[in-house]
């Protein structure tokens, strides 16, 4: 890698890299936290719903009151997509918010870097290919663990090793799937009281317990790398970093996976909930197999960790610091024109799943919710079972009754077919549905 002297370069040329931030939040906040630390980049527009929390945010994660008097703190992201700025950053989370503000700022040719995987998973491979076509970059946001694990596959393919399994390590037990934010802090270990002292929103804490965030995430890679989704979706096997090539294997060779070549999920937890030996918790790994007996020699001569057969091994990285590594994704759009990591095709969809028996009448309330959970599915079973995207499954009612377990499809709910955000989504789909087949 070859960043920091790039930076340097347009440093010392009195060029420094400008970025806008759409969304303060704790992603946003762990990345401008490393911009004073970082010379030559600069965040001279903050955007956010609350523009003074937002001022309040650099204070907290401390910047000095020159740099944070000299940024432009708005509610209006036209403000961080017009100007002299080189890279748009979207941290909002809000799928329609993240579609917007990636069109706007691809038309206005600024590279931008989708922190929002939820927008990315619900229409990014058309938004990848807009930009592609107006000659700016579009790219996964470096630090969570899509394009840390798109980083590890493209690695391991450009060394010429067959890749098997690739994805992440979560904390994952299957009643988690029924998990409301009324009960979610009794499962991080945490009273109501304490995580709402230390400003934790349960909604987007519980998309990370009741799958739905590991659904997003699997389906943003299998998107990236042209790796496969389960047809059953994520296994979530309980599984150690010593035990990746035994475990992560197809079936005809041991493992639990249904065929070599797909995104999968490791549990931290043995279904009876006592803790993984080493677990990949914070994690992201890949699976590869050795193309020839040589290679399997060296993996066992260089130590790595194989199955009994010597031919799986696995690499992994055991941490992720999302936001804190963020600048990696700015500067390699800005210096090298490069994403790390963006949507091909339209492998990946996440379904709308009910967690309880819903009735008609019912508003869903999207990711993380008290109502639907999202289930990796592949695209082509998604589309054919006419599955509501759970990108779309906030603030829409339903028509008919749903029974607990059971996918909600677009024809269960009312949808204002003029909105632009549904307007995206089908073109997506009409666009993608049919290529590589």
């Amino acid at each position: 890698m070859n960043l920091s002297h790039l930076l340097n370069a347009r440093r010392a040329a009195g060029k420094p890299v400008r970025v806008a931030l759409i969304g303060a939040g704790k992603f946003g906040s762990m990345f401008l936290s490393q911009v004073p630390h970082t010379p030559g980049l600069e965040v001279p527009v903050i955007v956010d719903l609350d523009p003074e929390r937002a001022r309040e945010a650099c204070r907290t994660v401390g910047w000095n009151d020159s740099l944070t008097a000299a940024t432009t703190f708005s509610a209006d992201a036209a403000k961080a997509i017009s100007g002299n700025i080189e890279v748009i950053v979207e941290a909002t989370g809000n799928p329609a918010a993240g579609i917007r503000h990636a069109r706007a700022a691809i038309a206005a040719g600024k590279h931008i870097v989708m922190v929002n995987v939820e927008a990315d998973v619900l229409a990014g491979p058309l938004l990848a290919e807009e930009a592609r076509k107006a000659g700016v970059v579009y790219s996964l946001a470096y630090g969570d663990q899509p394009a840390l694990t798109a980083e590890m596959v493209d690695w391991a393919r450009a060394t010429g090793f067959r890749v098997v399994a690739a994805g992440k390590g979560t904390k994952y037990l299957p009643v988690y799937h029924d998990v409301t934010p009324a009960d979610v802090w009794s499962h991080y270990g945490l009273t109501a009281g304490e995580a709402q002292s230390a400003g934790m929103n349960p909604q987007m804490f519980n998309s990370f317990l009741d799958g739905t965030k590991s659904a997003i995430e699997m389906a943003a890679i299998a998107n990236a790398t042209g790796l496969e989704v389960p047809a059953g979706g994520l296994l979530f096997p309980p599984c150690g970093v010593d035990d990746l090539p035994h475990v992560m294997r197809p079936h005809d060779k041991g493992g639990v996976l249904e065929k070599s070549g797909v995104v999968e999920v490791v549990s931290s937890l043995e279904r009876d909930g006592r803790p993984v030996f080493r677990d990949l918790r914070w994690g992201v790994y890949v699976v590869l197999e050795a193309p020839n007996d040589y290679a399997a020699d060296c993996f066992r001569q260089y130590g790595l960790k194989t199955d009994s057969s010597g031919r799986y091994a696995a690499m992994y990285k055991p941490y992720h610091l999302i936001g804190l590594e963020l600048n990696i994704s700015i500067l390699s759009a800005a210096l090298r024109q490069e994403p790390t990591g963006q949507p091909h095709g339209f492998r990946g969809d996440v379904a709308s799943v009910a967690k309880r028996n819903l009735r008609g009448g019912e508003m869903l309330d999207g990711e993380g919710g008290y109502t639907v959970w999202g289930k990796l599915m592949p695209a082509a079973a998604s589309l054919a079972a006419d599955a509501l995207p759970i990108g779309l499954a906030h603030r829409v009612r339903l028509k008919s009754d749903i029974a607990h377990g059971a996918v909600v499809r677009w024809s269960d709910v009312e949808i204002e077919a003029n909105d632009d955000t549904i307007k995206t989504r089908r073109a997506m789909e009409a666009s993608f549905s049919t290529r590589g087949k």
